[in-house]
């Protein structure tokens, strides 16, 4: 069975409810306005993650106005189901072998996401494919308590702004989402 079934998702009713998540989700180099960067990718995301994100929106635990207006109006079945929609729509490009050398930084980071972006269990986001400033501006604000983790906090209050970018350049630059 897909993890999408297992989860209890409806990715058909997910990909329904997600035509409000598209008018900025769906858009090609769609930039958040304040502060500017891109709108995380979340074809091929993983359905768990997705769930807990939308539940972090929703509690006001992770920070967007936008999001988190969202986020209320969604039941918990809602959430299965966009999550599975979303979980369905990994691109063909995503692949199992890292593009080029994992930087010394990424060691950690691999532990989790795996050195090609892939998480290594289905609640940890596939960052593999992320747009590099949406990577930045996560570890940023984990590393400023804007986002609340008991693992990335640590992790990232660790790393220079200059080994916030390495990561986000290679991430980025995986075959993933």
């Amino acid at each position: 069975a897909s993890f999408a079934a297992q989860a209890g998702g409806d990715a058909d009713r997910g990909r329904k409810l997600a035509y409000t998540c598209m008018g900025c989700h769906g858009v090609e180099h769609y930039k958040n306005a304040y502060p500017s960067y891109s709108v995380p990718k979340l074809g091929g995301q993983n359905a768990p993650y997705i769930v807990s994100a939308l539940e972090e929106y929703q509690s006001g635990s992770r920070m967007h106005p936008t999001m988190r207006g969202f986020a209320s109006s969604l039941s918990d079945q809602d959430r299965a189901d966009l999550a599975a929609f979303f979980h369905s729509k990994v691109p063909a490009s995503a692949g199992p072998e890292p593009v080029g050398t994992p930087p010394p930084q990424a060691v950690a980071c691999a532990a989790c996401h795996g050195k090609n972006g892939r998480g290594t269990t289905p609640e940890y986001p596939n960052i593999g494919g992320q747009h590099a400033d949406y990577i930045v501006k996560a570890l940023n604000d984990y590393r400023l308590g804007k986002r609340k983790n008991p693992v990335m906090a640590p992790f990232a209050q660790q790393l220079s702004q200059e080994d916030i970018e390495v990561l986000a350049e290679y991430f980025s630059e995986q075959k993933g989402l």
